[in-house]
């Protein structure tokens, strides 16, 4: 690997990493969601150089794109900007720091007991991520997920919109036109 390939490779992994703290870290929900959609465009451009370029269009079209939107609509909707300093599940730190311990433990017991070097595996077809096969694949092998997904994701978008709509006050000349007539 030459110089240029792995500075590319360490910007775009800093970058990641970075934009994925500064998401957990963010006390503004907003911003968060924006650090959100820097780490999808870089993971995206990461599958890119990676010669995925199926996985790259769906991760910043999809991700990126669609559920951001819907993120940024359900934050604008509630008012949530601004998350609270407390914390509401009493020890929900202790469990996250327990939780990302067994995490990289997990990642260092994989790393250890990996039997297959990467030098030995046979190489992928060029068709294999092609878009027409990955096409006739998730319709007509997988149709009825991706229907399921597609039914699903839009029941959370009623159910986001309907849980936060507020019934607004309205003046009783509104409700009937007629009661200002019959005050006069």
């Amino acid at each position: 690997m030459d110089f240029g390939t792995l500075f590319v490779y360490g910007t775009l992994a800093v970058v990641v990493v970075g934009s994925a703290i500064g998401m957990l870290i963010s006390r503004n929900a907003v911003y968060a969601a924006l650090f959100l959609v820097l780490n999808f465009m870089a993971v995206g451009l990461l599958y890119l150089i990676l010669g995925a370029p199926f996985i790259a269009l769906v991760q910043v079209t999809v991700y990126a794109g669609s559920i951001m939107v819907l993120f940024m609509f359900v934050i604008m909707l509630l008012g949530a900007e601004t998350l609270p300093f407390t914390e509401p599940v009493r020890g929900q730190r202790a469990i996250g720091v327990l939780l990302a311990v067994a995490f990289l433990a997990e990642v260092a017991l994989f790393i250890q007991l990996r039997s297959t070097p990467l030098g030995n595996i046979p190489p992928i077809s060029a068709e294999y991520s092609a878009p027409a096969q990955i096409g006739m694949l998730l319709f007509d092998r997988y149709l009825l997920a991706f229907e399921l997904t597609a039914v699903i994701l839009l029941a959370a978008t009623v159910g986001a919109i309907m849980l936060t709509k507020q019934d607004k006050p309205v003046h009783e000349a509104a409700k009937n036109p007629r009661l200002e007539e019959r005050k006069e």
